[in-house]
């Protein structure tokens, strides 16, 4: 596990100048099936190291791509939910530098996945029609006009909490959405769960975690097990076959 810098590969103007992000990789010779990482709110911390390692484990060579390597969360953040809105500009030539980092790679069969969580997972669901063969989308915010921004997706495996009042009723529109649009897709609401429900411990600053918590957020050792699992088979169907 080690950190890259992803800064000499950019694919297009536009990019973070000092892009980098965390290597997870499998054990064994390889070639693996790739998988980019895209991390929450509160950027690459050590919650979504241990989340790239786990789909390392799982046999997926997996970059956690760094979205605020410019200057941290409070510079970029902003930036980036801008990003999300239009569904253009850096965030996204940042995720096309990183699919291409993998393709290239020796370690890589080639197979790209990506995955998201929380604002992550929001642009994993944005990304979905752009050059990967599977993605996974965990309470990911929905785009405004979902027909368009999906079209032409690839397959899609998605879950939410029911306890979440960020995105409530996000898990319906999106299976609607992916059913209208014909897109392969597993799409699942866990009653019990809530907003960011896979991760193992609490985030953010702790004089808000009692806020976080009226809001449904923070991990849930009941559902994450079988979201985990969903995951694991989705990208195991598409791209480890």
């Amino acid at each position: 596990m080690t950190h890259v810098d992803l800064s000499r590969a950019t694919v297009a103007a536009g990019g973070s100048l000092n892009l980098g992000g965390y290597l997870a990789i499998p054990e064994g010779a390889g070639p693996f099936p790739a998988v980019v990482m895209i991390h929450e709110a509160f950027g690459l911390n050590d919650q979504m190291r241990r989340h790239a390692d786990r789909l390392a484990e799982a046999g997926y060579l997996t970059l956690a791509v760094d979205l605020f390597s410019d200057g941290g969360p409070r510079r970029c953040l902003v930036g980036a939910m801008r990003s999300m809105i239009t569904g253009e500009g850096r965030v996204f030539t940042d995720l096309a530098t990183a699919r291409t980092w993998l393709r290239d790679s020796d370690l890589s069969t080639g197979k790209t996945g990506v995955i998201g969580f929380c604002m992550g997972g929001g642009f994993a669901l944005l990304a979905a029609n752009d050059g990967f063969d599977a993605a996974s989308v965990n309470y990911g915010r929905l785009p405004r006009d979902l027909g368009s921004a999906l079209q032409g997706a690839c397959p899609v495996v998605a879950n939410y909490g029911g306890k979440d009042r960020t995105l409530q009723g996000a898990a319906a529109r999106l299976e609607a959405a992916l059913d209208a649009l014909g897109v392969e897709h597993d799409v699942q609401e866990f009653p019990a769960a809530g907003h960011s429900f896979l991760n193992d411990e609490e985030e953010g600053p702790r004089p808000l975690r009692p806020l976080t918590r009226v809001l449904g957020i923070g991990p849930d050792p009941q559902s994450a097990p079988e979201a985990w699992r969903r995951i694991e088979e989705h990208f195991a169907k598409h791209l480890k076959t």
